[in-house]
């Protein structure tokens, strides 16, 4: 019986040992800062991501809607015609306004540049085929003569650069952001 009343005594004082711990271990706020970092720390990287990666993106967008502009002005005061300017030189045209971007490789760009004998006949939907890809069946070169009506389209294939976003920022099956600028006039007389 007295080793039993030992063992009794020396659990309750193990046991007040411990709850002293514990009481220790509420009012000490050493790592606290650590713990609120580590919690907070993933969700501040995605959010800069994330904005990061959409600043950029519409930054993008904003080069293609740029050259499309300049390009069309072209087209549209008779700069560019089927005299002396080329399928391959017009896309390298392309490709040169946007190279602030894309450097010289371009290995995304599809462009649609056709004449139209109305502006209902121009296209108001991007082409896609049934994989949800661009489909460029139908795309031409054709900036058309003075006083015609034309539209060109242009799509770029924009890789997403920071992977976790891929799965929220892409459009397209191959996990890119497709970016599309489009305009449409009427040639002047020249």
């Amino acid at each position: 019986m007295f080793l039993g009343v030992i063992m009794a005594s020396r659990a309750l004082n193990t046991i007040r040992h411990l709850g002293d711990a514990v009481r220790a271990l509420r009012r000490d706020q050493s790592g606290a800062t650590a713990i609120e970092f580590a919690m907070l720390a993933l969700p501040f990287a995605f959010l800069s991501f994330a904005i990061i990666e959409t600043t950029v993106s519409f930054t993008a967008q904003q080069v293609v809607s740029n050259a499309v502009d300049t390009i069309s002005r072209e087209i549209r005061t008779g700069q560019l015609t089927l005299a002396n300017t080329t399928k391959s030189q017009f896309g390298q045209k392309i490709c040169d306004e946007i190279s602030v971007m894309s450097g010289s490789k371009c290995s995304g760009l599809v462009w649609d540049l056709q004449s139209y004998n109305s502006f209902a006949e121009v296209p108001k939907k991007i082409p896609h085929d049934g994989n949800g890809d661009i489909d460029t069946t139908g795309f031409k070169y054709d900036p058309g003569m003075e006083n015609s009506i034309v539209s060109l389209r242009v799509f770029y294939k924009w890789p997403v650069l920071i992977d976790v976003m891929q799965s929220s920022m892409s459009n397209l099956p191959d996990g890119k952001t497709l970016l599309y600028a489009s305009v449409t006039w009427q040639n002047e007389p020249f």
